[in-house]
């Protein structure tokens, strides 16, 4: 019962309202992003390299694939997941932030974007759903979830890597490199950047996925949980009256925040 009523718990913190930025952060955001995302300084570099191991984690079940999947992306940024995938196959997109895509040289294998995922057609399905530091950001994390579980194909996955937000080791990391790069560059506090960025932490996650979903498989890049840089889900066989009770008390009015674009530390 206990691990009922923490769920009932989580799900009545959602929808989360992002926290502000104060202006001084505001007036940089989209460009600390950009170069974030970019890799144009020592420590979004040095981020970008350990990444490489959420990507690959993603797309390990595709690595060999003898015939093509479709997928769609929750939170593809900046298109950074093409790299690690087979050409040719299907590949749909949900990113509100149109800016951050737009001029990739990626975009060609791109089949359809959209700005929410309530915008994906009900009779498409996929057989992969993926996502990268994408899930930490979602402010209304239960309802686009269950929308995921719903248009998945039947056999299809959830695969979704995650920073450990609110774990010992990844609280440590953030704060001496990339937090301690940008007060250095510009004066200002990176944690208030991180907390109106990063609305839930890998806890959270894991258990809305794991409710959702009959088996997860869940690894850590470091040790354990709590000692760890990231952490990757993959689901299984979606619990469809769960994502349909999810969908019905969490659907959204037209205003609502979609799914965000990803800062990852």
């Amino acid at each position: 019962m206990s691990g009922a009523r923490d769920l009932a718990a989580l799900l009545a913190r959602f929808p989360k309202t992002r926290p502000p930025l104060p202006p001084k952060l505001a007036a940089i955001y989209t460009r600390q992003y950009l170069e974030n995302r970019g890799g144009e300084t020592p420590a979004a570099s040095a981020a970008q390299r350990l990444e490489r191991w959420l990507h690959r984690q993603v797309a390990a079940d595709v690595k060999d694939a003898a015939s093509p999947t479709a997928t769609l992306e929750l939170g593809a940024g900046t298109l950074n997941q093409l790299a690690y995938e087979p050409a040719g196959a299907a590949y749909d997109i949900v990113e509100p932030f149109e800016e951050l895509y737009r001029n990739s040289p990626l975009l060609g294998a791109v089949r359809a974007a959209y700005a929410d995922i309530a915008e994906v057609p009900s009779g498409r399905t996929y057989d992969r759903i993926t996502s990268v530091a994408a899930l930490e950001h979602i402010c209304d994390l239960p309802l686009v979830l269950a929308r995921a579980a719903r248009r998945l194909a039947p056999g299809g996955s959830l695969r979704a890597a995650i920073p450990s937000e609110g774990g010992f080791l990844w609280g440590l990391g953030w704060r001496a490199t990339t937090g301690l790069e940008f007060r250095l560059r510009h004066g200002l506090d990176y944690g208030r950047l991180m907390a109106h960025e990063h609305v839930n932490d890998a806890r959270e996650v894991e258990t809305l996925v794991s409710a959702l979903f009959e088996e997860v498989e869940v690894r850590s890049f470091g040790l354990g949980r709590q000692l760890s840089l990231y952490r990757f889900l993959a689901a299984r066989g979606p619990r469809l009256q769960v994502a349909a009770d999810w969908e019905a008390r969490f659907a959204a009015p037209p205003a609502r925040q979609g799914v965000g674009g990803s800062t990852a530390a």
